[in-house]
This record gives C-alpha cells, sequence and structure tokens, in this order.
C-alpha cells in the first residue's frame, strides 16, 4: 500500500522524529521523492514560532514529518487531525525514548486509527521499546540488520591517552596545528559542548555548540556556518548530531568516548565519506579505558595510539 492523494484534506501518512534535526532531513527526503507526485507533506517541530506550521497544516497535507511534543501541541489546539491516519513511522525510537518521549508517542498513537500500517525502527532493542512496539504493532514482521561495525577504510582512526584536565589543550593545539577544514567535536553533555566552544572562541577558534537546549534558530545558525565553513568547528553531543548531514567534514573529534560503542561507528561515520579521506581522532582518560577497549572490540581492531596529550613542557 501507498500513501495517495486525497481529496478529503485528511492527513494519511505521520513520522515521528525525535529531533529537530532529523525531521527537517526527513522532510528534504519527502521533498525530493515526493517531486513527481501530487502529494503535500509538512514538517513539524519546536523550538520555532507554531505560526508557518498551522499555514501549512491549513493546506491539508497528506504526509505529516514531526517531533511529538510540537505534533501534540497543534493536536491539542485543533490544528491537525489523525483519525484518517493510514500510515505511522515511529523513526529512531530508543532515542526518543532516551529524550523523554515515551509517552507523548503513546498519546499519538492512541490518536490514529487501529487499522493502520505501522513501522518502528529502533538501533537498540530495550525493554521499554519491545513493550512499545508489542503495543503498537499487530502481528509484526521484525527486521533486524546487522550493525555496522566496520568504519570506512577512508578513515583514519588514532587515540590520545590524556588526563581529562588536559583534554581543552590538545584540542586547541590539534585544531591550530592539524590540517582541519572542516571538524565536528563529539563530548557527552549540553554542558561540556557549551563550555569547549566558549574555550575554543575564547582562543580564537571559530566554533559553535549544537544541542537540544539550543533554540532552534540557534541551532540552525550554528549548521549554516558550519556548511559554509565560517565556523569550521562544531561541538555537539550525540543526540543533537542526529539528522545532521554535512558534506567534507575533514575530522571528527571524540572529545569524550561515547558510552555506546556503535556510537563511536556512528561518529566516525562523518568523515571519510564518497571516497574523500577523513580523520578520526579521540581522547581517551584514565577511566575511559574501559570504553575504549569495547570500542576496539566491536570494530575488531586496535586503535593506533599516537602519544600522550599531556602539555608539553
Amino acid at each position: 500500500p501507498a500513501v495517495r492523494h486525497g481529496r478529503d484534506g485528511a492527513v494519511r501518512a505521520v513520522r515521528l522524529a525525535p529531533t529537530r534535526e532529523l525531521a527537517a532531513q526527513l522532510g528534504h527526503s519527502a521533498t525530493r521523492y515526493g517531486r513527481h507526485t501530487r502529494l503535500e507533506h509538512v514538517v513539524i517541530y519546536g523550538g520555532v514560532s507554531q505560526r508557518e506550521q498551522e499555514r501549512k497544516l491549513a493546506r491539508s497535507p497528506e504526509i505529516v514529518i514531526a517531533t511529538p511534543g510540537r505534533l501534540l501541541d497543534l493536536m491539542r489546539q485543533g490544528f491537525v487531525r489523525l483519525d484518517a491516519v493510514q500510515f505511522l513511522v515511529l523513526d529512531e525510537a530508543d532515542t526518543m525514548l532516551d529524550m523523554g518521549f515515551i509517552h507523548d508517542v503513546r498519546r499519538i498513537v492512541a490518536a490514529v486509527p487501529k487499522e493502520r500500517q505501522t513501522v518502528l525502527f529502533s538501533a537498540t532493542m530495550p525493554k521499554a521499546i519491545r513493550e512499545l512496539a508489542k503495543q503498537v504493532l499487530t502481528d509484526p514482521l521484525d527486521v533486524a540488520v546487522t550493525p555496522v561495525a566496520t568504519p570506512a577504510d577512508t578513515v583514519e582512526q588514532a587515540v590520545y591517552f590524556v588526563p581529562r584536565p588536559d583534554k581543552r589543550t590538545l584540542l586547541t593545539r590539534l585544531l591550530r596545528t592539524d590540517t582541519i577544514e572542516r571538524a565536528l567535536v563529539f563530548t557527552r553533555t549540553k554542558h561540556g559542548a557549551d563550555k569547549i566552544a566558549k574555550g575554543l572562541l575564547r582562543e580564537g577558534i571559530a566554533a559553535a555548540a549544537i544541542h537540544g537546549n539550543k533554540s532552534q534558530s540557534a541551532r540552525e545558525r550554528a549548521l549554516a556556518g558550519f556548511r559554509r565553513g565560517t565556523t569550521p568547528v562544531l561541538v555537539a553531543t550525540d543526540i543533537a548530531a542526529r539528522g545532521i548531514d554535512v558534506h567534507g567534514v575533514s575530522h571528527v573529534i571524540n572529545y569524550d568516548l561515547p558510552n555506546v560503542p556503535e556510537s563511536y561507528v556512528h561518529r566516525i561515520g562523518r568523515t571519510g565519506r564518497a571516497g574523500a579521506r577523513g580523520r578520526a581522532i579521540s581522547f581517551c582518560d584514565p577511566e575511559e579505558r574501559g570504553l575504549l577497549r569495547d570500542i576496539e572490540r566491536l570494530i575488531r581492531r586496535s586503535i593506533q595510539v599516537v602519544g600522550d596529550g599531556r602539555p608539553r613542557s
């Protein structure tokens, strides 16, 4: 079955995404794939005025791509009804769980007809997601894709063993001396992303932070500067980086190693694309040695140690 153009102005398909960036990226894909159809779509997310979204909903789109919170707001205000939905897609369900959207998702599911086709995508299947799947899926077909555990050969990987207090100095030194055109720096927390970006700015290095606490306009400005190259360093959390698709990233720097080994592969996959060479540099403090071992076990190789990152005397 497929979404078809209707004359009754009803929403036929809903796709939920955890972040604004992913929702926007899905919207771009809908524009590209729907170019030769009569289907209309609208992208809905928070952090911006909802007036433009209300205007687009008034044009009776068949497809709604949305983050859960803003969609619920518009439903409560009567701007969108889901009682004719035939297709429901839950994208990155585990991330929506991590971000606290699971209750919003359940409310949205309750608003759509029981007779529908539902697709749930999730990189991991924790207990809460399995329970959600039982609630929203009927006699589902389970398709498991082998996790990507092998980084591209075009990505050169290296690790510095460095005490945590010295990471900032090492990052500044690398950004000043390495041939870096565009670097994506990953940190574990929103506060850490802000702190790192501000520290780089004080050192005269153009940088911006992107995370869930930033307004949509601030996130869009940061991304625009990163794409143009006027802000060659973007500091991000894993969740905020979901949906970011920027070409020409020469370096990925893991300021903090991820708690989940698979996230390492996803992170460094931002560089070395389309046959281009890329470099992935990780900082590992003594408390992160276990995380590094987990990563090396996943990718089935040892990451080259290029030295320690302690300040030079």
